[in-house]
């Protein structure tokens, strides 16, 4: 069994509480290199999923400063399935009307994506083109923005750092969220105006990642356990990360509906690099293996060291 932090967007297929059903709603999807995040999302069951490649291909003139990246846009790219709303040209029901925006992994093109997620909060509706008459209005909610229709913006990773091969942290989903925060001020008022970027968060730590990996639990248990699965509940979760603001925090903040423990392991293999941690684990290993080691004993079950080969 596989989770990422974009995983769960696949529940909103079928909608839930918050959300309509958004299988065959148009749906755009960014981050990711190429085209690999819609084929991700298809792969979930959306069925209507466009990228910022999509788009940009067919309207070169949408942000002026990305012709660097044609051929890398093109290469991937597909049709719309309907124009961009342009006035004289296109009539608004017949035009490209946009349901939600998801950030499904750390976007490449920063500059692109803003411009295009921006137009899509400050529209009527989703409607690529056009733009709200109810943005900056003092006499409604958020001053008016986003108040109109506009389609729902989804994060899957709220994490400003991450581990890669370069020897210090490099900014992650979370700084693109930060800068899209920053322009949404500037163009907004932002706070001082009573003007919040609304925005539905998902991965760690938020309660939603640790509840569907939970239910991800359950329904594998069988697998393993087969019958047992039933009469055997799940005691205890391992939370491993190397990162304490996001893994570790939210294992130590998760209260599990079913009453199972989370507990949670520090790795020093990744963003975390010694110090008190903000939020203090269980344990605190040198790697994922060593975690693995210390889980098992911590649950009571010592195989023999010679059947572990690191």
């Amino acid at each position: 069994m596989f989770v990422q932090s974009h995983t769960p967007f696949a529940e909103l297929v079928h909608g839930n509480a918050d959300q309509e059903a958004l299988r065959d709603k148009c749906i755009l999807v960014t981050g990711g290199d190429g085209d690999k995040c819609r084929l991700v999302a298809e792969n979930y069951g959306f069925t209507n999923v466009i990228t910022p490649g999509d788009i940009i291909t067919a309207y070169p003139t949408i942000w002026p400063f990305s012709q660097n990246f044609a051929s890398y846009y093109s290469s991937h790219s597909r049709p719309l399935p309907r124009p961009l709303f342009q006035p004289s040209e296109t009539e608004l029901s017949e035009s490209l009307k946009v349901d939600a925006i998801f950030i499904f992994n750390d976007p490449r093109d920063w500059a692109l994506d803003t411009q295009l997620i921006l137009d899509l909060l400050l529209s009527h509706a989703g409607y690529f083109g056009t733009l709200s008459p109810l943005n900056n209005d003092p006499s409604l909610p958020n001053r008016g923005f986003q108040q109109d229709g506009q389609p729902p913006l989804y994060f899957s990773n709220p994490d400003l750092w991450w581990a890669a091969a370069y020897h210090l942290n490099r900014l992650g989903q979370g700084g693109f969220r930060e800068a899209l925060e920053g322009v949404w001020s500037a163009v907004t008022g932002g706070e001082p105006k009573g003007v919040s970027l609304q925005k539905r968060m998902f991965g760690k730590p938020f309660e939603n990642t640790y509840s569907f990996a939970e239910k991800k639990l359950e329904l594998h248990r069988p697998v393993i356990l087969g019958k047992e699965a039933a009469t055997r509940k799940l005691k205890r979760v391992y939370m491993v990360g190397d990162n304490p603001e996001s893994d570790i925090r939210g294992g130590n903040q998760y209260k599990s509906p079913q009453g199972s423990e989370w507990h949670s392991i520090l790795v020093r293999s990744g963003v975390y690099n010694g110090g008190e941690p903000a939020w203090k684990p269980k344990a605190v290993v040198d790697d994922v293996w060593d975690a693995v080691q210390w889980g098992l004993k911590s649950s009571g079950w010592n195989p023999p060291e010679e059947s572990w080969t690191k």
